[in-house]
């Protein structure tokens, strides 16, 4: 009998529980589609290139499914409040025909079981055809080739699904029986008559709350531009970070708390317009609902603003990564090796030895005495290792040349190493030369996300003419020649730190290293001669070169040196990068005298590259579609909830207004403003969020490349206009059918 009553009620509600069902939908539809990644790139040959993507995002899409289901599953059960509004004098008449609380709550059980077994199927259905379709969607991201495509169920999907939805289903049910466990039965009886108390009825207090909301969504603004985001994880910046999200939360809820009460106050004032119309009608139904409405509009723009930021900026990336591969990938295979410095020389050779921390043995005097006793294995490179030679000490493991010396040099062609150098002497603390120099010679401030203490401990690096201008002539470059007293600036890095090389080197700006005084010759950065290895982004901060003479002179030591290789002729790309690719152990970087004087850094070829920016372009293109997708129809569903069951609550008051004159289309006005104020103000707090954060954002990623979002805006319009505007069109729609109902039912009676 129960499960009869439930089935009779979901068919006779069946508008009021169309959108719960149509989100519900959407989002299995959606969980299940993206969960099937790992077998959409088996199917588009994404694993033929890269053996750990499919697990890698299979991964990241599960976890994130987990936290996009918990905002799902907060929002729903936060909208559903107001369809259990609208059902407590139903509710409440069962009881007071005999049944018993626990009747009742088994019947709301079965309702809720219905819809979300219904909204599962259906969005199983409609996910198993678009993971289908995505299969496609995948290969072109991946620009790939599908040799094999067929029809593909995926359990592992379907069971996180499920699993999403049960946690959802069983949040909602709790808080449906707690509802009705609690409340008595005149008052699910009255319900439908009872608005909600207004709290903030004072103006001043809500002029007061509003603006000390707004004040702290400034200061969370200042504190974000100037402190910018922690990409280097210290604590003290994840602290400040901290500190100013949950400024930004607190003040977004202040906000629209006291704007609402504000608003009616300061509405009321204006006489000629608070009596026009149903104007004032209009305002004392939005501020009917202002102890939920305004908490809810906050987490709804602050959700809004995580939609916005993470697919403009996630594609906004991309793009980046896009632009900057061509130029980042100028040889066939480029390797880097790494010199050890003093400091780290003493420091391993102290623990070799087993004194390291030993009060009684001065750090600076280690190696030399280790030295003596025949018992130092690291030592300080006093002149660039031959990387084609000491790549030779590398052992291949794995494959047909298992066992053998890592021949590198049998597949190269042409090839170049560019030796880098300290801009700190040996013995000395103070580099010669350094980004905070050149940014106070130009009044500039130093680039956002670049440490101050880094740029004073770290100067640019050095390379010698002779050796910058034997990269030239690799390249295929003209020589450029620095003389006796001249220096150039290079850099592939982003507009943000090459802006304050070119205004160096555009006025002429002079430079005194150890009493000689050089001057630039060039007026602006170079970025296609500045790129020494193969990368998706900018790798080169910053390098000064300087007279072969003066860098002699200065003493300095080595930093990095790097390899480029063009592979030979007769070595197909496929050949060496194959031969490269073979598993390998890397060999000791030695001296003559058989000290460790550096180590192996990255590797990697042009394929490599290329491909790692493929993977990643549709790695965070898959995620920030993702999860701006499912955001907003979280809060479009949310919205669209709450606006529908409050017109139907209203209903009494239409057939009033209608009563007394008012036309069906004035009436609909009234509530089109209504749910405009409720759809436009959280996008516009969440659109005014984005816009700062992203300004931090687009600051940090252009250190590495110019980044802008101009090309993402259609993309995160679309989005929004889809799903977004979509719900705000159903919305209105379904009000109209709502009013027209209450007012026909009136009439007919």
């Amino acid at each position: 009998m129960l499960c009869k009553i439930a089935l009779g009620n979901v068919r006779r509600a069946g508008k009021d529980y169309l959108v719960y069902l149509l989100t519900l939908t959407l989002a299995v539809t959606v969980f299940y589609a993206f969960n099937t990644i790992s077998m959409q790139v088996d199917i588009a040959g994404v694993t033929a290139q890269n053996s750990g993507m499919g697990e890698t995002l299979g991964s990241i899409i599960s976890g994130l499914t987990v936290f996009l289901a918990v905002v799902m599953g907060f929002l729903m059960v936060y909208a559903n409040n107001f369809i259990m509004k609208r059902r407590k004098k139903e509710f409440g008449l069962y009881q007071v025909l005999g049944m018993s609380r626990g009747q009742v709550a088994r019947i709301m059980a079965l309702e809720t079981l219905f819809v979300s077994l219904a909204a599962l199927v259906l969005g199983v259905l409609l996910g198993l055809a678009l993971s289908q379709l995505m299969v496609f969607f995948t290969a072109s991201l991946f620009k790939t080739q599908i040799a094999d495509f067929h029809f593909f169920f995926s359990m592992g999907a379907f069971v996180t699904t499920v699993g999403c939805l049960v946690a959802i289903f069983l949040v909602t049910l709790v808080f449906n029986l707690r509802v009705v466990a609690r409340a008595k039965i005149i008052d699910l009886m009255s319900a439908g008559r009872k608005n909600e108390a207004i709290k903030a009825r004072n103006p001043w207090v809500s002029a007061v709350i509003f603006l000390v909301g707004l004040a702290a969504i400034i200061v969370a603004y200042v504190r974000l531009i100037n402190d910018g985001l922690p990409y280097d994880g210290q604590p003290e910046a994840m602290q400040a970070f901290l500190i100013t999200t949950i400024t930004v939360v607190v003040g977004t809820i202040l906000f629209f708390f006291g704007l609402s009460g504000f608003l009616l106050k300061a509405l009321q004032g204006a006489r000629g317009l608070y009596w026009r119309g149903l104007n004032m009608v209009t305002l004392r139904q939005l501020a009917a609902k202002v102890n939920t409405v305004s908490f809810s509009m906050a987490m709804i723009a602050m959700i809004l603003f995580l939609a916005i930021t993470s697919v403009t900026a996630g594609m906004s990336l991309a793009s980046v990564m896009n632009e900057n591969v061509e130029r980042g990938t100028p040889v066939d295979y480029a390797r880097t090796l790494v010199y050890f410095s003093p400091q780290s020389v003493d420091e391993m050779n102290a623990e070799q030895a087993g004194i390291a921390g030993d009060p009684d043995v001065p750090s600076e005097a280690t190696t030399q005495d280790l030295r003596e006793s025949g018992q130092a294995r690291y030592a300080v490179a006093t002149e660039p290792v031959d990387m084609l030679q000491a790549s030779s000490g590398d052992t291949i493991t794995a494959g047909e040349h298992a066992g053998e010396s890592f021949d590198l040099a049998s597949i190269t062609g042409s090839s170049v190493q560019v030796d880098c150098y300290e801009s700190t002497p040996i013995g000395a603390s103070v580099p010669v030369v350094t980004l905070q120099d050149l940014c106070d010679a130009v009044d500039m401030p130093l680039p956002s996300g670049v440490s101050e203490a880094g740029v004073q401990a770290y100067g640019l690096a050095v390379v010698s003419e002779s050796g910058y201008n034997e990269y030239r002539a690799f390249r295929g470059m003209e020589p450029l020649k620095v003389g006796e007293n001249g220096y150039t600036l290079l850099s592939d890095m982003g507009e943000t730190v090459n802006r304050i090389y070119n205004a160096v080197l555009g006025e002429d700006i002079e430079l005194t290293i150890a009493g000689r005084t050089l001057a630039p010759v060039q007026d602006r950065v170079d970025e296609n001669a500045s790129v020494f290895t193969n990368s998706m982004m900018g790798m080169n901060s910053g390098t000064i070169v300087l007279p072969d003479s003066l860098v002699e002179e200065l003493n300095l030591p080595l930093y990095n040196s790097y390899l480029m290789v063009n592979y030979a002729d007769g070595v197909s790309v496929d050949a060496g990068d194959a031969y490269i690719g073979d598993v390998r152990t890397y060999g000791d970087v030695t001296n003559a005298a058989g000290e460790i004087v550096a180590s192996w850094g990255s590797e990697s070829t042009r394929t490599t590259t290329y491909e790692s920016v493929d993977s990643m372009n549709g790695l965070i293109s898959y995620l920030a579609i993702y999860i701006g997708f499912v955001l907003v129809v979280a809060c479009a569903a949310i919205l669209t909830i709450q606006q529908l069951s409050g017109v139907a609550d209203a209903g009494g008051n239409y057939r009033i207004l209608s009563e007394l004159g008012t036309s069906k289309r004035e009436i609909a006005h009234s509530v089109l403003v209504q749910q405009t104020i409720f759809f436009v103000f959280p996008l516009l707090m969440g659109f005014a969020h984005s816009c700062v954060a992203l300004s931090v954002i687009i600051d940090l990623v252009a250190l590495f490349g110019g980044m802008s979002i101009g090309g993402t805006v259609g993309l995160t319009a679309a989005i929004f206009v889809v799903a977004y505007g979509g719900y705000f069109l159903v919305t209105y729609l379904m009000s109209k059918g709502i009013i027209r109902d209450a007012v026909r039912v009136r009439h007919g009676e």
